[in-house]
């Protein structure tokens, strides 16, 4: 059983040592442990402190990657090393190394396919009420879209099982901490959550410059692969107003028709009720398109899957032979 711990890293010449110090020699169940360092076009000596520390795989980027374009890079170095277990920390050592035995033991004892860090949101002095509230409102939205329980939805300390990394695939183009629990809930994967302390923060996030703009990116991402994932559910609540509101002016003309005896003038709700009609016939039609796309994704999801393990199964039988 291996386990391969990624850290990425823009500039973290003054804090991955901490890190590294902290990072366990051996878990029980674990028969080895690598370290792979994401250099993501650091300008100071990260990559120079990753090599004094004797990482086992750096990965340098010539420019700056986006998160979600950077962890299929990660996921494939990983399993091309035939990782069991690959767990993603953070270089500015907000996430405690030391707990990385405890991220990892579910998967060990087969109880889940993925694991994440719950900060405790609460109990975070440096978070302000208003982040908190967000937080949790967040988490619960994500919760309720993706049919799990996770608590802590956008944290980074995680552990992901071989059979995880095989099944993921990651579309989102801002962060992969939502799309990944998303698609596991729809892909039947078992998540769990581990309560750990945090670290106080050595710098800022460089990920978003403010909540407000990490609201606006991850809602769109979260929309867009839910949509992915349920199309006709988006359609059929995209198409709920527009047939509450048909049903109003038609029952209007009806009313005035039957009861008041005015036909002069009412004609302007038919032709309006006509329109929301065939708006709202055209979102349940999209709807359905989307859907039977959407069970066709899946099938080509399951073929890319065995090949994946046909891939990483072949390169491991020659490295074998």
């Amino acid at each position: 059983m291996k386990l391969i711990i990624q850290i990425p890293c823009y500039n973290e010449e003054k804090t991955l040592p901490l890190v590294l110090q902290e990072l366990p020699k051996k878990i029980e169940g674990i028969d080895k442990i690598e370290i792979q360092v994401i250099d993501d076009w650091s300008t100071d000596r990260t990559v120079e402190v990753a090599k004094q520390y004797w990482v086992d795989h750096i990965i340098s980027y010539i420019w700056n990657k986006w998160l979600w374009y950077a962890f299929k890079a990660w996921v494939e170095n990983a399993l091309k090393n035939w990782a069991d277990i690959l767990v993603n920390t953070d270089a500015d050592n907000q996430y405690p190394s030391k707990y990385i035995k405890d991220l990892v033991k579910p998967i060990l004892e087969r109880k889940a396919d993925i694991v994440i860090w719950d900060r405790q949101t609460w109990k975070i002095k440096h978070f302000s009420l208003l982040k908190k509230i967000l937080q949790y409102i967040w988490s619960s939205m994500v919760r309720f879209l993706s049919w799990t329980d996770v608590k802590d939805t956008v944290s980074w300390f995680r552990a992901y099982s071989k059979e995880a990394l095989l099944r993921l695939n990651i579309t989102s183009r801002f962060s992969y901490v939502l799309d990944t629990i998303i698609q596991a809930g729809k892909k039947w994967l078992v998540i769990t959550d581990v309560e750990i302390t945090t670290n106080p923060p050595t710098r800022k996030s460089r990920l978003f410059k403010n909540i407000w703009q990490h609201i606006k990116k991850s809602t769109a991402d979260m929309i867009r692969v839910y949509a992915m994932y349920e199309p006709l559910k988006v359609f059929l609540f995209l198409s709920l107003p527009f047939l509450l509101i048909w049903l109003f002016w038609v029952g209007r003309f009806f009313y005035y028709y039957f009861f008041v005896s005015v036909s002069v003038g009412m004609i302007q709700s038919l032709v309006l009720s006509w329109i929301l009609m065939t708006i709202w016939i055209s979102l349940i039609a999209l709807g359905i398109i989307w859907d039977l796309l959407a069970k066709n994704r899946v099938l080509t999801e399951d073929i890319l899957y065995y090949e994946k393990i046909k891939k990483y199964w072949e390169v491991d039988y020659e490295i074998k032979k």
